[in-house]
Parts: C-alpha cells; structure tokens; sequence
C-alpha cells in the first residue's frame, strides 16, 4: 500500500516511516506510516478518495483554491486527528503537510469492511463523520464574526488541542491562520497586536502565544 501511495505522489519527498508507532483509534491496527516533508502533497482535491489518514506527528492543512486564485483552509489536523473523511468517492479538498509529519495511511475500503464486522469500529467511525460534521459546522459560524472574534475562537480552539498550560503552540503561518479565518494576513497580524497591547495574549515567539486572560476570549467568542 505504501509504494502505492508514493508512487501516485510521484514525490521523493513521501516514504514510509522507519517504524510502525503504537496507535490507537480506528487506523491502529490496519494503518502504515509514511512521512511527509513540510509543504508536501498527501492527496489533491478531486483525487480518488482510497485512503484515511491519521497524523502521527506534525500537523497536517486541508484547503480549495478559488477561481480567483486565493486559498481557502478548511482545516487544521493534529496529532491523533484522522482527516481524508469524505461522502463520496473524490476528495472535495487537498491535504499538505503544515511541517515535517508523521501520517497513518490506511486503505478505505479495509477499515469500512472490518467495520462491519467490529461494532467497536464502526461505533469509532461513527463518532469521527460526527465530529467533522460538528467542525465544519462551527468554522462556516465563525466566519460570519468580526475579525477580533475569530481570531479570538482560533486561539481557544487550539488551546483546547495543543497547549500546555496557558501556552498554544501554532504549528500554521500567519498566512495559515488568515487562510482559515477567511481574513487577510495584515488583519491576522493586527489583532494579535492588538490582544497582546491589551494584556489578553502574550506572544512569546511567532509561534508560541501564552493566553494571558482567557474569559476576555470567551467573552469574544460567545
């Protein structure tokens, strides 16, 4: 499976891991890993979708170019996260590797087979379309917010998926994030000033911001 999914890559830059990490969730026992350089490809929007894919480590964006040519990120993935979830037959968007990462391939039409036969999976499989059902819902709300309240929802959505303590680790660019906001980089960049003048943030790197008044966020973000 894994000289399969590089071959159709045609990229150097996709290879098998060199060795299969204990992984829990629905890919753990049916999945391989492969590694993905910053920036590479793992599937493009309106490939056939033959594969789920759970990250490892690293983290992982999924986005659809526009007629006009801007980028629209539908979604950030995490470590744990399994993305590649679609309804039909062909990916309605392309997934790139956000930095070095450590992905969990798994054949579809193996995991939905052995889903019939282990409730446990197919209970897991389940609970998965539920939550990006959820998640899409939630991120098509935030982009009818003003500027502060988006950007002020994306920092406590990532704390509630990579912090440690009051500190969020940003694996994405600023472009990322605007990308995602539906928002231009110049806006991105103003707010975080503007939270950090205000005492509600700190940005201790470009990458790592330390949520100094989380009720002011919530407030925002209500």
């Amino acid at each position: 499976m894994l000289t399969a999914v590089a071959t159709a890559k045609s990229s150097i830059y996709a290879r098998p891991a060199a060795s299969a990490p204990s992984m829990e969730g629905p890919l753990g026992l049916i999945g391989a890993p492969m590694r993905f350089v910053r920036n590479n490809e793992i599937y493009g929007e309106h490939e056939p979708a033959e594969y789920l894919y759970q990250v490892i480590s690293g983290a992982v964006r999924t986005y659809r170019m526009l007629d006009d040519g801007r980028r629209q990120i539908s979604a950030f993935y995490l470590p744990g996260d399994i993305f590649g979830v679609e309804a039909g037959e062909i990916h309605l968007c392309s997934a790139e590797a956000l930095c070095d990462a450590q992905i969990l391939v798994a054949k579809r039409s193996a995991v939905m087979a052995r889903a019939e036969h282990e409730k446990s999976l197919a209970r897991q499989l389940w609970m998965l379309t539920m939550r990006e059902l959820q998640r899409v819902q939630e991120h098509s709300l935030a982009l009818i917010k003003s500027a502060e309240e988006r950007v002020a929802g994306f920092l406590l959505e990532m704390a509630g998926r990579n912090s440690v303590g009051a500190t969020v680790e940003l694996p994405m660019s600023r472009q990322d994030i605007a990308d995602y906001l539906g928002l231009t980089i110049e806006t991105v960049s103003r707010t975080f000033t503007q939270f950090a003048h205000s005492g509600t943030i700190a940005l201790e790197t470009s990458r790592r911001i330390q949520l100094r008044n989380r009720p002011a966020l919530n407030r925002l973000n209500a």
